[in-house]
């Protein structure tokens, strides 16, 4: 059999809903950690004066975190919204242009204090700041053996990565998508059968990719592989790459894996492979050694790689006691350009120091 070399990849998951008319109710839920004392819903564009309109809350009942409400548009009021919770600590979580009719389930999970203007930050860019008791955790540039791969949030403070991504490290130390370095504590949850490890690193509230449940996967449909390949040659930034489930198990028939042909490299592994809604259909795992396969075989493979199934994946997060998201893929496809803006929101670049 031959060897296969190990590589890391991550990606982001939307979560949309099944299509439905305008005018029909949506669902806005509250997963920012901290109670709500206002919820706007204003169609979008908002206008010059970008007014937010009513407070949807009654103000002797806050929405609680994890909890739901349900907004009633007017027919006539579109498809687009703007969404904003503002919190009872006085931070903001806000969500601009959402397709309501395509995705009914929308959930607001990162705040950010107002900018001066008065206005919120963008969902983008509202990665609250560290706990005061999480420092932050610089690369130690004196360590003598260093390897690269990715990782991905499925839930506040935990990060799914590839088994062999962490082996043996040290300390792990990982770039969150704001700039932060943050430190892994141990002890991690491993499953070295399907080479997935799980770890604790305080200071990342999220938002987390959510897994798909729904439909199941096919050969042939499109995915989206979201890390950083060749850390130190290629620039520093993420890397996309697109491609389709070439085959529903992996080497030797492994039926926990896909078979992709989303192009990966040493430094992927780990990270997130996405459907074409950005969410979770696998973790990347490895590549094939061509050159190893010609010797035996005379014939140059080209770009087969595969990933730990996404299912797989997550039974080993609930098993370790957390309960992610899921969400349905039924709804219209994103481009890849969305796919990985949303993916950068929750992916990691991790460094193992021996």
């Amino acid at each position: 059999m031959p060897h296969l070399p190990r590589l890391a990849l991550l990606a982001l998951l939307f979560l949309p809903g099944a299509a439905f008319a305008q005018g029909q109710p949506f669902h806005v839920t509250n997963r920012t950690g901290v109670d709500a004392k206002e919820l706007n819903a204003v169609r979008t564009p908002r206008g010059a004066a970008a007014d937010w309109g009513r407070n949807l809350l009654s103000p002797d009942r806050p929405l609680t975190s994890g909890a739901g409400f349900r907004v009633n548009p007017a027919e006539a009021a579109g498809c687009r919204f703007d969404l904003r919770l503002v919190l009872t600590d006085g931070r903001e979580a806000m969500l601009q242009d959402q397709d309501i009719c395509a995705n009914r389930e929308v959930a607001l999970e990162t705040a950010a204090r107002p900018l001066p203007s008065g206005r919120p930050a963008p969902a983008s860019a509202a990665v609250p700041p560290p706990p005061a008791n999480v420092p932050q955790q610089r690369p130690n540039s004196s360590a003598r053996n260093v390897s690269t791969g990715t990782g991905f949030l499925v839930a506040p403070d935990r990060v799914l990565t590839n088994h062999h991504v962490v082996n043996g490290c040290d300390r792990i130390v990982m770039r969150a998508p704001d700039g932060r370095w943050l430190a892994a504590v141990p002890p991690a949850r491993v499953d070295t059968g399907l080479d997935l490890a799980l770890l604790a690193v305080p200071g990342l509230p999220g938002p987390a990719l959510p897994f798909r449940s729904g439909p199941a996967v096919r050969r042939g449909d499109g995915v989206v592989a979201y890390g950083f390949p060749l850390a130190g040659l290629l620039s520093s930034d993420a890397k996309l790459t697109r491609g389709e489930i070439n085959g529903l198990a992996g080497l030797a028939d492994n039926r926990a894996q896909f078979q992709i042909s989303a192009e990966v490299q040493p430094g992927n592994s780990g990270g997130p492979l996405l459907d074409m809604q950005a969410h979770v259909v696998g973790v990347v795992v490895s590549k094939l050694n061509a050159q190893r396969l010609a010797q035996r075989t005379g014939d140059l493979a080209q770009n087969i790689n595969f990933a730990v199934k996404g299912e797989a994946a997550l039974d080993f997060v609930r098993r370790a006691g957390l309960t992610p998201q899921v969400a349905d893929s039924s709804g219209p496809e994103r481009g890849a350009a969305d796919v990985g803006e949303i993916a950068n929101r929750s992916v990691l670049f991790i460094r193992c120091e021996r």
